[in-house]
């Protein structure tokens, strides 16, 4: 077995792990990457399916995502905006097809003003939490101890403005059911974007995209770093001495020892069981990832021979929660003629999809399609289903999220080093949580804690 000496030695070479190397390696730390796929990026992924472009994993910018701007700007890499000129659909809950402009859907006056204020009583109580540690709240517990679709049944009993709510929230974000996560979990979610009213607003989370791909971050980070960047090496065991942190550590695959002062799991927590520590990791570290789980989505990409539905005066922007893909976007890659559709299908449905046969599957998401933009949209050219939930590298998206109660029981621990094993990746963001900028946000602050330290 290869045997390296470093600095520092990184585990995941997705955005985090790559930030933190980089950042390291610029201030004169040795550093080396271990990744477990054949391939940098994590849940960022671009890659050619027929023909066509498709951004498998995370894709969009948003105007408040600084930390991610900076490191698009550093490495020389351009945006376009997302094509929303025209007008959105919605689709009620007898099916019927409604059209509108702006950010409040085509609903009864009544719903309309209890999704109103609904928005309004949810950017008021986030605007008291810190993103960077919601469990300080001084209602922290008490919101962690109820589900968020309990809490919409306690402000309305209007039922289509709390599933219309729940949506951006569950559906939209967490991928769970919204009985399935707490209300101090969705304002975390919420205070990670700054607002809920930016949730809500299509046109602000998901205004740009890049050029090439998102996946050329990491891709241009790992380029920096050379033959420090190793592929198809799955970390198998972290050996450690508890009584005597400061001799470091050792970071075991299955033909290389890297022996390093510090090791950082730059991966979603629930993978860190998939790694054995000598000896064990403490008793709170096994509890708290065990009260972490992933959300469940399908991105549906549907590639046709012309973007149709502009001609149509419509954006492409859809959203019902009675459809199995409960919102959907224009996603046309730039400088391609053809018009691209993505659309989302999670949690629940997600689920009983995945029991039908691939073409029973792919015929049922079609025609929810369809219901949005017509008969042409169930004749794609491209069609792809980015299923993270099967990637064995990853195991659900779009980020770990806490259950019933267990934000405000373990929050606080989920960023604290253990000996000479520090943590960071965008599912322990505050700011940025579950996007690529909580990722380089947490790449940064764990390397200049490294830094500081000496």
């Amino acid at each position: 077995m290869e045997r390296i000496e470093t600095d520092v030695v990184i585990v995941g070479a997705g955005a985090a792990g790559l930030t933190v190397a980089n950042r390291l390696k610029d201030a004169g730390r040795s550093v080396v990457v271990l990744e477990a796929r054949d391939r940098v990026g994590g849940r960022l992924w671009t890659n050619d399916i027929d023909g066509a472009t498709l951004e498998i994993g995370g894709q969009w910018v948003s105007p408040d995502q600084d930390a991610l701007i900076e490191t698009l700007d550093e490495l020389g890499l351009d945006t376009y905006e997302r094509w929303r000129t025209g007008q959105n659909v919605y689709i009620s809950e007898s099916g019927e097809r409604r059209l509108f402009e702006g950010e409040i859907f085509p609903v009864p006056a009544k719903t309309e003003g209890e999704i109103v204020g609904l928005i309004e009583k949810l950017d008021a109580l986030v605007a008291e939490i810190d993103p960077d540690a919601p469990w300080s709240h001084p209602d922290a517990k008490a919101l962690d101890e109820i589900s968020f679709a309990h809490w919409l049944e306690t402000q309305t009993d209007d039922e289509e403005a709390r599933l219309n709510i729940g949506m951006f929230i569950a559906g939209a974000m967490l991928t769970k059911p919204a009985h399935a996560f707490s209300a101090l979990q969705a304002l975390l979610m919420a205070a990670s974007a700054g607002s809920f009213s930016n949730l809500v607003d299509a046109d602000f989370i998901l205004d740009k995209r890049v050029k090439g791909g998102l996946q050329q971050v990491p891709l241009l980070l790992a380029e920096r770093l050379g033959s420090a960047v190793k592929l198809g090496q799955p970390v198998r065991t972290i050996k450690w001495q508890p009584d005597a942190p400061e001799a470091g550590v050792v970071a075991v695959t299955d033909s290389l020892e890297v022996h390093a002062k510090r090791v950082i799991l730059a991966l979603a927590p629930v993978l860190y069981s998939r790694i054995s520590y000598e000896p064990a990791l403490p008793r709170l570290q096994h509890q708290m990832h065990q009260h972490l789980s992933m959300g469940f989505v399908i991105k549906v990409h549907a590639v046709y021979e012309t973007p149709f539905w502009r001609e149509a005066g419509l954006s492409g922007t859809a959203f019902s929660p009675y459809e199995l893909v409960h919102e959907a976007y224009d996603n046309s890659y730039d400088g391609d003629p053809r018009g691209t559709l993505v659309g989302f299908v999670s949690d629940e449905e997600a689920d009983g999809v995945f029991r039908l046969t691939d073409e029973e599957r792919k015929s049922a998401i079609l025609e929810s399609l369809s219901h949005y933009y017509g008969e042409e949209a169930k004749h794609p050219v491209v069609y792809y289903e980015s299923d993270w939930g099967s990637e064995e590298w990853t195991r659900g998206a779009y980020a770990a999220s806490f259950d019933m109660g267990g934000l405000a029981r373990y929050g606080a621990h989920l960023r604290e080093p253990v000996g000479p094993i520090r943590f960071a990746c965008s599912d322990l963001a505050g700011k940025g949580y579950q996007h690529v900028d909580g990722a380089i946000r947490m790449g940064r602050l764990v390397a200049d804690g490294i830094l500081a330290e000496g």
